[in-house]
């Protein structure tokens, strides 16, 4: 019943930290201080239960593990601070799945967890960008001149990608001969697939995750684009920055990752390893 109470603690606060990131950009750092505490209270008072270390010990592995890695994707400037805090926090409150779910994992939870965060998190970055896409519509433009501009590129790859499978399918022509025809194609629509994936998320960040703004605009919370960190000025940086004498600044922003926490962690104990989920799609 205690891993079950952990666990909602997870699911309610990572959602409560993902609504907020949407809604204000920033998370609270309430929320994840709040969550890791209960994480390790909890597991201690497991651990008295049960009359082992091993849940306290688990607890603090796996949430200071995350915390580590979250803050080496935050100096890396790919995460915002609040997004490592969470991970953390999820660690701390659920270090192994609760016996209530009837689920059976390859890998240990923290684990398959990790790697779902990245996988729901992919296709969660993906979907976000499209519908930033809808709203700006100058994303579409710039999108298509880029691909009118690298038309030539493009001819090229699919000519070499081309070029691979026949060499490909005459090597191993005799051991696949009903397949290679499939595979072939398949190849090759993959491979066009994210080239135009990779040019459009390109632009979706020159175009949708860039502003330039009058210095007046400049708020608490903004990030500037030379700002390597993730993490937004402060009210004496902001007095700082305007008392500089230019009339703008340019300002990043970023996809709001927190929403992808708590549907990896819901991906997880309804579906188990994502990887192995992903991988029998294409066996």
């Amino acid at each position: 019943m205690l891993e079950i109470l952990l666990f909602v603690v997870a699911l309610i606060g990572s959602t409560a930290a993902g609504l907020y990131d949407l809604k204000t950009t920033e998370i609270p750092d309430e929320i994840p201080y709040i969550m890791m505490a209960v994480g390790i209270i909890g597991n201690l008072i497991k651990s008295y239960l049960v009359l082992s270390y091993w849940p306290f010990l688990m607890s603090m592995l796996v949430g200071l593990g995350f915390l580590c890695f979250g803050f080496f994707m935050y100096y890396t400037g790919q995460w915002g601070g609040g997004d490592a805090k969470i991970l953390s926090a999820i660690g701390f409150l659920v270090p192994i799945i609760p016996p209530e779910f009837k689920i059976s994992l390859i890998f240990p939870l923290p684990l398959s967890f990790f790697f779902n965060v990245f996988l729901v998190g992919a296709a969660y970055m993906i979907i976000y960008a499209i519908v930033l896409s809808v709203i700006n519509r100058r994303i579409w433009s710039v999108f298509f001149d880029e691909l009118k501009a690298n038309s030539k590129i493009i001819v090229m790859l699919n000519i070499l990608l081309i070029i691979f499978l026949f060499i490909f399918g005459i090597t191993f022509a005799k051991y696949y001969q009903a397949d290679m025809m499939i595979f072939g194609v398949m190849m090759l629509v993959i491979g066009s697939g994210f080239f135009l994936l990779w040019k459009f998320v390109k632009t979706v960040e020159n175009v949708g995750f860039k502003r330039r703004i009058p210095m007046s605009q400049l708020r608490i919370g903004d990030v500037p684009l030379n700002y390597k960190v993730w993490e937004g000025i402060t009210e004496k940086e902001l007095k700082k920055i305007k008392s500089s004498g230019e009339k703008y600044i340019w300002i990043k922003e970023g996809v709001r990752f927190a929403p992808a926490f708590p549907l990896a962690l819901l991906f997880t104990v309804l579906v188990g390893d994502g990887i192995v989920w992903f991988l029998k799609l294409y066996i």
